[in-house]
């Protein structure tokens, strides 16, 4: 029987570190762009933790629903893309590569972060004893989904297929004609990320590297 208060519960713990991944992600794209001399991100108000300047309605809301529905063990999301324009960098190709790191670079920084958090959380719950576990058992619960989250959604976008930043940074090492092929594909992208995701072909490569990294930081 589905237990509409659990769901919630477990909804609003997911949300906020969620929310704070992607929001953070973006903004880190805009951030080092506009440090590279490309003012774009910076004039369309890109440049804010605000999650509102970043939401996608499908991408922020209605697919990671649909997935925690489902019991998916794979949750990912995305947000509105930064705009960015290489035209503004010395080396267009060598500046996507660094804006595109800085994505999944802050994702990972926000894992760490939240490692941290939660190995506190547990140190004080222990102090506190059991009631004071029972106060501290939803932080704990979003420290330990912010790890998760932060980890699916850093390693999710260094798989180099187009759109996704993995690409962006592989056509970093490429020579002209290669960089040119990879962005030719950009638009097959996220039919190609859909169907690795319903084949389970996503799942079986993601999830084991995830899961390690878990391990180590939980």
């Amino acid at each position: 029987m589905f237990d509409i208060a659990s769901f919630i519960r477990e909804l609003a713990i997911m949300a906020v570190p969620l929310l704070m991944a992607i929001t953070c992600h973006e903004a880190a794209h805009g951030y080092a762009a506009w440090r590279l001399g490309d003012p774009t991100a910076k004039l369309a108000g890109r440049l804010t933790f605000n999650p509102v300047r970043h939401v996608d309605p499908v991408g922020t809301v209605i697919f990671p629903l649909i997935l925690v529905l489902i019991k998916s063990p794979f949750l990912f999301g995305w947000a509105k893309p930064v705009p960015v324009n290489p035209r503004y960098f010395q080396d267009p190709v060598k500046g996507m590569m660094l804006v595109s790191l800085a994505g999944p670079g802050t994702n990972f920084a926000l894992a760490l972060g939240f490692a941290a958090l939660f190995h506190a959380l547990i140190a004080l719950a222990v102090m506190l004893g059991g009631a004071g576990l029972q106060v501290i058992e939803p932080l704990v619960l979003m420290a330990q989904y912010g790890v998760i989250i932060n980890l699916i959604l850093g390693i999710f976008n260094l798989l180099p297929i187009p759109p996704l930043d993995g690409a962006k940074i592989l056509a970093g090492f490429l020579p002209v004609r290669g960089v040119q092929v990879i962005y030719s594909f950009e638009r097959y992208g996220f039919i190609v990320i859909i169907l690795l995701l319903m084949t389970g072909v996503l799942q079986s490569v993601l999830l084991p590297m995830v899961s390690f990294f878990t391990n180590i930081l939980l």
